[in-house]
């Protein structure tokens, strides 16, 4: 579990709601119609710009930002440099058996095995990676778009309280209804973009670009490891995916 962006999310809503508490009744705070208008109505309105299927994948794409942890470069070289030792010692076929910790280099290792040629084995790689990435583009896009509607439907709602509000302004009872309906759409809006989909949007691209290099670094670890270049030499050339600073630390 990804755990900064489960404390983000609780602590953004937890000091927000401490506000709430220390200002007063927090039951003011909860609107039913301001509620249906912002979230409902976001949710109608981005549904509008993709497909279902795509919409509908978002939820579980989103999980990523929350559960799924991008595997460490350097465990991947690492485990990159022992596929090499094994096959210079007992040739690909060696590598069948072989557990790895990414379903992308599993698969990968099953190519080299089955002998495909290099330049079919990078290109079916190179396939499933993008594939993969525009997965993940989608899911973070639709929660862009879900930041940028949420506020928009706020003062949407913002405007149907007040209309509502202006309209009865001779039956006083009504007036605080509408007025909450006004206020608390603008505020479920700010709240629905800031503190939920932008962040879970900017994490998935984080996962995205992650998750690409990664794929990139065992693309090239697998060619080289089919073209039998020396473990020590395809080691030395996927260190060039690391920081400069780990690259420091893992030549040291």
């Amino acid at each position: 579990m990804d755990i900064a962006t489960l404390v983000g999310l609780l602590g953004s809503f937890g000091i927000v709601v401490a506000a709430m508490v220390m200002g007063g009744d927090v039951g003011v705070f909860i609107n039913p119609p301001s509620l249906l208008i912002v979230i409902g109505g976001s949710l109608f309105v981005v549904l509008m710009s993709y497909t279902l299927g795509q919409f509908l994948a978002a939820g579980k794409i989103a999980a990523k930002a929350f559960m799924f942890k991008s595997l460490n470069p350097e465990d991947i070289i690492a485990e990159t440099v022992d596929l090499a030792d094994a096959a210079r010692k007992g040739g690909l076929l060696s590598l069948e058996d072989k557990t790895v910790s990414s379903d992308f280099m599993q698969r990968g290792i099953q190519l080299l095995v089955d002998g495909h040629d290099p330049d079919v084995v990078k290109m079916l790689l190179k396939k499933e990676s993008k594939l993969t990435h525009d997965r993940h583009e989608f899911g973070a896009s639709i929660f862009a778009s879900l930041g940028d509607v949420g506020p928009a439907m706020g003062m949407i709602g913002t405007l149907v309280g007040l209309v509502q509000m202006l309209s009865n302004m001779s039956d006083p009872k009504s007036i605080g209804p509408a007025m909450a309906v006004a206020l608390l759409t603008t505020l479920y809006g700010a709240m629905l973009a800031n503190m939920i989909c932008i962040p879970i949007s900017d994490k998935l691209k984080v996962r995205k670009d992650e998750e690409a290099l990664n794929n990139d670094l065992i693309i090239d670890g697998l060619l080289a490891i089919q073209a039998g270049q020396n473990p020590r030499v395809i080691e030395q050339m996927l260190r060039n995916y690391l920081p400069e600073k780990k690259r420091a630390a893992a030549e040291g």
